[in-house]
């Protein structure tokens, strides 16, 4: 039976010193394959930065890294894009803006060749609004920039029931009060993560990696410094 790879959702703050500990169990998971950073979370802003610093950081830890074109549908869609994403062994998506990423590639090619690469030990990791993608849904500004209050839109599902707040230790705490009003479902999970840390699914299990926390809401809090994290359903 073929065991999915990992699955780091990290807080933000990615490519930096301080994720050392997440980014080094995805590198050990990427078995010298292709590699691949996605930068569409980033795509209305300066794309080219975000695979550049990430070409940097990884390559600062023995992988390399290249660019995986998914900054527009078209991208998504594309069969040539689709095959190269179907052979790859890591995959990062990094942060920029949370709506981007589902409509880009839900329902896509590509992202369906990620997470059959993923179910057949490819690392997978999305940081900030890259790992908001992999819940049910993702939370969007309700109004105005600078506005805390969260709305829902449907994300990728890789982890059900999950609504991620990144960055939490320095803003994303303000979120949860509108995010448990707008919640469409009783039981839905809130996960904060602090910058520079992440949950890590690998084995079968979730565990809190890296120097902050992670906290899971779900009718209380509960938080976890580092070990296996209870209360987060299995992705799939």
């Amino acid at each position: 039976m073929t065991t999915s790879g990992p699955l780091a959702l990290v807080g933000g703050d990615e490519l930096h010193p301080g994720n050392e500990e997440q980014d080094r169990v995805l590198v050990e998971e990427a078995g010298g394959g292709p590699a691949y950073v996605l930068a569409t979370a980033a795509g209305r802003q300066r794309p080219d930065l975000a695979v550049r610093h990430a070409v940097d950081w990884f390559g600062s830890l023995g992988l390399r890294v290249e660019e995986l074109p998914a900054t527009k549908r078209s991208h998504a869609t594309s069969v040539e894009v689709a095959e190269r994403a179907r052979r790859g062994r890591f995959f990062y998506l990094v942060g920029g803006d949370p709506g981007l990423v589902p409509k880009t590639l839900a329902g896509s090619p590509v992202w369906d060749a990620i997470v059959d690469a993923w179910r057949d030990g490819a690392a997978l990791a999305g940081s900030s609004a890259g790992a908001m993608a992999m819940g049910e849904w993702t939370l969007v500004r309700d109004r105005m920039p600078g506005d805390d209050r969260r709305r829902y839109l449907p994300a990728l599902g890789l982890v059900p029931g999950v609504a991620v707040l990144p960055h939490f230790e320095t803003f994303g705490h303000r979120w949860v009060e509108s995010a448990r009003a707008a919640a469409p479902r009783e039981d839905v999970v809130l996960l904060g993560i602090d910058e520079r840390s992440a949950a890590v699914w690998q084995d079968g299990e979730w565990r809190a990696v890296g120097p902050g926390a992670v906290t899971v809401i779900a009718g209380d809090a509960r938080r976890f410094a580092s070990g296996e994290v209870d209360g987060l359903p299995n992705p799939g």
